[in-house]
């Protein structure tokens, strides 16, 4: 089947209850009611609204340990959401839409056109416009996300998975320099907005990969942009081809939570601490 990749993409979505397990919980308005009243409905975080979580089945990374990995099975028959039913699904009590994934960049001029549609139909009220992607597509792509975000009061959450460029290949299938050069832009077009911060990073720490040294490395580079940048550490469980490595340790996180602080972040945070080991 043919399709227009602006007016259909596949994907799944669902209504996430806020304040909700996300990367940026933290810091972003549904969660902390950062931006109070113009982005969130309370100076706290936002029990009562929902977040439309739209989760696309496509990603241009190959990562070993994918925790979102069962997209990657053969559908024989594709499930096409258009853009009006995505619209549609906008209700009274939807604050923000997350695009995630997989990741939206394969299919991202369906997500752009979704964005602006909710936006023009709602133009009056709280509704944000978030974003969890690995950084690697078009500038121009990344350019936009982020404009969406900063008006909406919403925030692009950009996953570092690895500082080495050898390490960065053999987890994910590709060199990380495109992906840290997007961070760097996003940083710039995002500094007018620090509240809520409208860019945050995220790593998460495979055992026996990401250890100190990686992650004080990415903490350095993002600090020498702007230490302010809210960093996310995130405990990792054995998922897809990486299913028999071990789970973070209570030790390794300690670690590289150290190894960021002193790198020069000021807003370090670690999650999924449930799975720590």
């Amino acid at each position: 089947m043919r399709t227009d990749g602006r007016s259909r993409a596949l994907v799944s979505f669902y209504y996430d209850p806020l304040p909700t397990n996300c990367v940026a919980d933290w810091v972003c308005a549904g969660g902390t009611g950062s931006g109070y009243p113009r982005f969130a409905h309370d100076c706290g975080p936002e029990v009562g609204f929902y977040n439309l979580a739209v989760f696309f089945e496509a990603c241009n990374l190959n990562c070993l340990y994918c925790q979102n990995w069962s997209f990657k099975k053969v559908h024989l028959s594709p499930r096409w959401s258009k853009v009006d039913t995505l619209e549609k699904a906008v209700n009274d009590t939807t604050s923000c839409l997350c695009f995630f994934g997989g990741d939206p960049g394969p299919q991202l001029p369906y997500a752009l056109r979704l964005s602006r549609a909710v936006r023009k139909r709602n133009p009056d009220r709280i509704l944000r416009i978030c974003w969890e992607t690995n950084g690697a597509l078009n500038p121009s792509g990344l350019k936009e996300m982020t404009r969406l975000s900063m008006q909406s009061g919403g925030c692009v959450k950009i996953d570092l998975k690895a500082w080495n460029p050898g390490t960065h290949r053999a987890l994910c299938g590709c060199e990380n320099s495109k992906i840290l050069d997007n961070f760097a832009r996003a940083a710039e077009w995002s500094s007018e907005r620090p509240s809520p911060p409208a860019l945050v990073a995220s790593t998460p720490l495979i055992p026996g990969y990401i250890n100190e040294d990686e992650v004080y490395g990415l903490a350095s580079f993002i600090a020498r942009i702007n230490p302010d940048i809210p960093y996310a550490l995130l405990a990792y469980a054995p998922q897809f081809l990486m299913d028999d490595s071990p789970t973070t340790s209570a030790a390794h996180a300690s670690a590289c939570l150290e190894a960021a602080k002193q790198a020069g972040l000021t807003r370090i945070r670690l999650g999924n601490e449930h799975l720590l080991c």
